[in-house]
C-alpha cells in the first residue's frame, strides 16, 4: 500500500501494533484506573488517551510538535505540568474516601467526564508522546508527496485505532480480574491506594525524564 504518500504501510502497521503492545505509561495508567474504579473508568481512560494521541498527531502534522523538539524550555514546561497532574491524580486517588469495591462499577458511580478528560490531559502533557509521533510517522511518509499532513493523519489514525482496541481490552479484562479479587469491603480500597502510588510514581518518572 503506497498511496496517499504512505510507504511501507504493512511494516508501519506491524511496528505500530508491537509498540502498542509494549507496556508503558499509558498501560500503567489504564490498569490503575480499571483495577481501582472499574470497567467504565478504564474504557473512558483508554478513550481519553486515544483522544490525546489524536491531538499529538494533529500537532505533529501541523508542525506544532517541532516547538517541543527544538525548545528545551517548552519541553520542560509540558513535562512538569504533566508530572504534577499525575501526582495530583495519585494523591487524590490514594486519599479518596469513596474508594471501594463498587466504586466506578455501578451506574453513574464514576464521574465519566472527569475520567475521560483526565486521560486526555495525561497524554497531551507527556512530551515524549509528541516527540514519538514526530519521529516515528515521517519514516513511512514519502517526502515528495505534496499533502504530507494527510499522510500524517492517516498513519496516526491507524496507530491510534489499533492502540485503542488493545487498551480497551486491557481495561475490560483488568477490571474483571480486580473484581474477582475484591471479595471483601477493603479490596477496592487497597486497589485505589496502590493505583494512587502508581500514579505518583509515573509522575515522578515523567519529571525525571530526559529529552
Amino acid at each position: 500500500m503506497d498511496s496517499f504518500g504512505i510507504i511501507h504501510f504493512w511494516s508501519f502497521l506491524s511496528a505500530g501494533i508491537l509498540l502498542n503492545l509494549t507496556p508503558g505509561t499509558d498501560t500503567m495508567y489504564i490498569l490503575g484506573r480499571s483495577m481501582a474504579l472499574g470497567t467504565r473508568a478504564g474504557v473512558l481512560s483508554a478513550l481519553g488517551i486515544s483522544t490525546g494521541a489524536m491531538i499529538h498527531t494533529l500537532a505533529a502534522a501541523s508542525g506544532l510538535s517541532l516547538v517541543l523538539a527544538s525548545s528545551a524550555a517548552a519541553f520542560s514546561m509540558v513535562k512538569y505540568c504533566g508530572a504534577l497532574y499525575l501526582v495530583y491524580l495519585g494523591i487524590r486517588m490514594f486519599f479518596s474516601p469513596a474508594a471501594g469495591p463498587q466504586h466506578g462499577r455501578g451506574d453513574g458511580a464514576c464521574n465519566s467526564r472527569h475520567v475521560y478528560l483526565s486521560g486526555i490531559i495525561t497524554n497531551v502533557l507527556n512530551p515524549k508522546v509528541a516527540l514519538f509521533f514526530l519521529a516515528f510517522l515521517p519514516q513511512f511518509i514519502d517526502p515528495g508527496y505534496p499533502y504530507t499532513m494527510l499522510s500524517f493523519l492517516l498513519l496516526g489514525s491507524t496507530f491510534i485505532v489499533t492502540g485503542t482496541c488493545w487498551c480497551v481490552l486491557l481495561a475490560v479484562y483488568s477490571a474483571r480480574f480486580s473484581g474477582l479479587l475484591q471479595k471483601n469491603g477493603r479490596g477496592g480500597i487497597l486497589f485505589a491506594r496502590l493505583s494512587g502510588l502508581v500514579f505518583v510514581g509515573l509522575g515522578v518518572k515523567l519529571a525525571l525524564m530526559e529529552r
